[in-house]
């Protein structure tokens, strides 16, 4: 019961460290580290112009997927990134899960969508990554419910004291392993990263919180494309991350490949093992 779980396994070979970090810090958000980070994106918009000519017109690569490609193949490269802690245990995650936010439509007061899917950067292209979003999103635009949105609707047509009741107890059977398989698949916070794309709505990239409920390690917000010091176009990248799943050198090696694939493009056409 204790040590197992169907999502994840235990991670034996850390240094000692970086296990007794969880119980000197228990709570995800007393473990959270902030980075900003500029990245340049002339080449990735020259890139996206080139290969839209050859995608659907209704389907076009923007600087949200390569984002995501690149968050993904940095995951292969670096899997410590893909880690999470619970019930006081280092735990590596058995697949790379994306989960990212989008407004139904842009006005204020529209339904806020969130999607979670599994990426396999590995064995999927980047054309078929592009594609598999595009089939995540549009039945979510479209008004169709996902199974996180049923449960969740089910869940507040009951009374309010025993919502809470039925929320805790998934935190607790989550923490001692025992949360069904089919539940951790459905919720968007049992994920590897959670990306927000702010610069869709204009805006500046900004900080976000980490949830204590489920799994997620990591947020990544995504701002606007805006002139930098040299003139040249960046976008802010804003990350949010549990410094109990590995130390700064490690991160910083792979916030620092998300940058050096956005900025080169070409190495989102590869397999990650071309690019160790």
């Amino acid at each position: 019961m204790f040590g197992h779980r169907s999502d994840a396994k235990v991670v034996h070979e850390a240094a000692p460290m970086r296990r007794i970090m969880p119980h000197v810090s228990p709570r995800r958000n007393d473990s959270v580290f902030h980075l900003a980070q500029d990245v340049r994106v002339d080449a990735a918009l020259e890139f996206l112009e080139k290969r839209n000519r050859e995608r659907p017109d209704d389907r076009p690569a923007t600087l949200f997927h390569l984002l995501l490609r690149a968050l993904s193949q940095g995951m292969v490269l670096r899997p410590g990134i893909n880690r999470f802690v619970k019930g006081g245990r280092l735990w590596q995650r058995d697949g790379i899960y994306l989960t990212f936010s989008a407004k139904r439509e842009l006005r204020d007061g529209a339904p806020l969508l969130t999607i979670k899917r599994r990426f396999a950067p590995d064995t999927e292209s980047l054309d078929e990554m592009i594609d598999g979003v595009y089939d995540r999103l549009r039945p979510a635009r479209r008004g169709v419910e996902s199974t996180s949105d049923k449960e969740t609707n089910l869940l507040l047509r009951l009374p309010n004291v025993m919502t809470g009741w039925l929320v805790r107890g998934a935190d607790v059977l989550d923490r001692f392993g025992l949360l069904p398989r089919p539940m951790i698949d459905a919720d968007p916070l049992f994920t590897s990263m959670f990306v927000a794309n702010l610069g869709s709505v204009g805006h500046d990239a900004g900080f976000h919180h980490l949830w204590e409920r489920g799994t997620c390690s990591s947020f990544c917000v995504m701002g606007r494309v805006k002139p930098g010091a040299d003139g040249e176009r960046i976008m802010t990248l804003c990350w949010t991350y549990d410094e109990r799943i590995e130390d700064g050198l490690y991160s910083f090696g792979y916030t620092n490949g998300v940058q050096q694939r956005i900025e080169n493009p070409e190495l989102l056409l590869a397999a990650p093992a071309e690019l160790a």
